[in-house]
């Protein structure tokens, strides 16, 4: 059948566009985002999408709802496969038993996430944000259209040249829409496939400061996997659960802690930087990230567990983990049905508790022969001691240890890493923290009373996870109905507060400028949440500022860094999923040291 033939016999059919118009798909996206009430309504009409403005949205939140439909019909009628002439891209053969299986699977994912429909801003229809979210390469829309139930009287186009229904839809169900994953990329990014939105200051504050937001939410059997699932602190969802374990936490990262944990961070810093050549390149250069993970596993080794590991090991099993974690936490039931998706993520969890498990019985062991025990009640042992009263389980006490271990070398050594680049960018910025750190502790390495002096180390560190956040989402689960900025809010609504976001909207002077001059000034807590707050606030924020203090000051008298060929933050490939991490084996990650001779103990070296 010729192209006139068809156009002929589609009497509805679209105009036909050109494929230019796919590449183009992203950036007229990013845009829509940007339109106000009148450019809302230009791009409905120029797509020729029917949407009803009689009443004109005139809340904030009522407009993102317009944007949200808008985006949703928008974005399958532009990738619409009928808008194309996608003959070229159709296999001429496929497998004719890959046709019921895909079926039966997209109805499995349909049932698995059916659920009533939400207005929440930020939210597409469910089984569609399900399809994009757990298949990110999503290349096939126009099927995912028909099993929705959306695709009404189905027209036929130039793509129909098939002769039967089952080879139209074999034909479909293999056209790759590359643009739709920059597209889902961009629109992820701004929270729309969010299950709620909430990226102004006011909603994080009420959300972050009310106990009926302190669940989180993520997938049963993914956490199951990982060992999270009413278990430790980090993703635990049992309030109840939550709370009898947080204590434990609290007591081990504050008081005493903190003051140990500065001494624990200086030597454990100069101990790895005389050992450079354990992460250094055949090239010279040091993998600055490796260095990073160690220094963060030791010194929480040090505090927490006191038990001798082998670094090297344990951090790749935490990267691994990570790996799984990430992949796993919002995937449906289907996929852990499907043994060979989810083995090796259940082999990294495997992997990383029982290494764990077996560091936490030699910590059994060591305390039943100590005899002064009052020296070795670390974080660990009064976990074990615990469970010896019979208040925890075992499972709950491994998975405890385990997120102690893995949080600093997980979020903290990227942190360092990007502050790392920072600093290498912005030498104005390093001679600045170097007069001051000078000033204040001349010759000799940092205590606790130096601390509060350190302003502006203080203001770089606030500017650091403001201008590139590791952690800029918070997940959290509404355990009553609620009213959030005037807009309802029902009980079990999943909601995701974009701080990283709400840090470039409000307050700051420079919002997408790296500068000091943002935090010159008070800056109000409700503005700026890098550790969050409230009852579910990290419960670690207070010793996280002391190492990272400590981990930097110790480096920066000792060391000058450099990136590689003078290339700075926007050059690194990252990934952001549950949190932002530079792509693994590239060059960027690398950076070269050169030793200062200020320090006396560069000078007796």
């Amino acid at each position: 059948m010729s192209d006139s033939t068809c156009d002929a016999a589609c009497p509805g059919k679209l105009s036909r566009q050109p494929l230019s118009l796919q590449n183009k798909a992203t950036s007229r996206a990013h845009s829509l985002i940007c339109q106000s009430y009148q450019g809302l309504e230009s791009y409905r009409l120029k797509l020729n999408i029917s949407l009803s403005f009689d009443n004109p949205p005139v809340s904030p939140f009522s407009l993102s709802k317009a944007k949200q439909n808008l985006w949703e019909k928008m974005v399958l009628e532009t990738l619409n496969p009928m808008h194309y002439n996608l003959s070229s891209l159709v296999p001429d053969t496929v497998p004719v038993a890959t046709v019921p299986i895909l079926i039966l699977m997209f109805f499995l994912f349909l049932i698995w996430n059916h659920e009533e429909t939400s207005s929440i801003p930020g939210k597409l229809t469910s089984a569609l944000s399900v399809f994009l979210v757990c298949f990110s390469n999503a290349f096939i829309i126009k099927t995912f259209k028909y099993v929705k139930g959306t695709t009404g009287n189905v027209k036929h186009c130039t793509f129909c040249q098939a002769k039967s229904a089952s080879q139209r839809f074999r034909a479909t169900i293999n056209v790759r829409l590359k643009s739709l994953c920059a597209i889902y990329e961009t629109v992820f990014c701004s929270g729309l496939f969010s299950p709620c939105f909430f990226p102004r200051s006011s909603s994080v504050f009420h959300v972050m400061k009310h106990w009926h937001y302190v669940s989180r939410f993520g997938s049963k059997l993914g956490l199951q996997c990982i060992g999270m699932y009413e278990n430790g602190i980090i993703f635990n969802n049992n309030p109840a659960h939550w709370k009898e374990i947080r204590p434990f936490f609290t007591k081990a990262l504050s008081g005493p802690g903190l003051v140990r944990m500065i001494a624990i961070c200086v030597e454990s810093t100069i101990d790895h930087l005389d050992r450079l050549e354990e992460v250094t390149t055949e090239v010279g250069n040091i993998n600055v990230l490796n260095l990073m993970r160690r220094i963060m596993l030791d010194t929480s080794n040090k505090l927490f567990l006191g038990i001798p590991l082998d670094e090297h090991a344990i951090v790749l099993k935490i990267q691994n983990y990570f790996d799984a974690w990430q992949a796993l936490l919002l995937k449906p039931d289907i996929f852990f049905k499907i043994s060979w998706l989810c083995k090796k993520y259940e082999e990294a969890a495997k992997d990383l508790k029982g290494a764990m498990e077996i560091l936490i019985e030699q910590k059994r062991q060591k305390l039943s022969t100590v005899e002064k025990l009052d020296e070795h009640m670390d974080f660990a042992s009064q976990l074990i001691f615990a469970q010896n009263r019979g208040d925890l389980t075992a499972e709950n006490v491994n998975q405890c240890v385990l997120e102690m271990m893995i949080a600093a070398p997980d979020t903290l050594s990227v942190t360092l890493f990007f502050m790392l680049i920072l600093i290498a960018e912005h030498p104005t910025v390093e001679e600045e923290m170097m007069r001051e750190i000078e000033t204040v502790m001349g010759d000799r390495d940092i205590q606790s009373d130096d601390m509060p002096n350190l302003r502006i180390v203080e203001n770089f560190i606030y500017e650091s996870m403001r201008y590139q956040p590791v952690v800029d989402l918070i997940m959290r689960k509404a355990l009553q109905d609620d009213v959030i900025d005037g807009y309802p809010v029902k009980k079990g609504t999943n909601i995701i507060l974009n701080i990283g976001r709400m840090h470039k909207l409000e307050f700051f002077p420079k919002p997408n400028e790296f500068s000091l001059e943002n935090f010159e000034k008070n800056v109000p807590s409700r503005y700026f949440q890098p550790f969050g707050f409230g009852p579910r606030g990290c419960v670690g924020k207070f010793i996280a500022m002391v190492m990272m203090k400590a981990i930097l000051v110790t480096l920066l008298r000792r060391c000058r860094v450099q990136t590689m060929k003078g290339r700075g933050l926007h050059n690194i490939q990252k990934n952001n999923d549950l949190s932002m991490h530079p792509i693994e084996q590239q060059p960027l990650l690398e950076m070269v040291f050169t030793p200062r001779r200020n320090t006396k103990k560069n000078q007796d070296d």
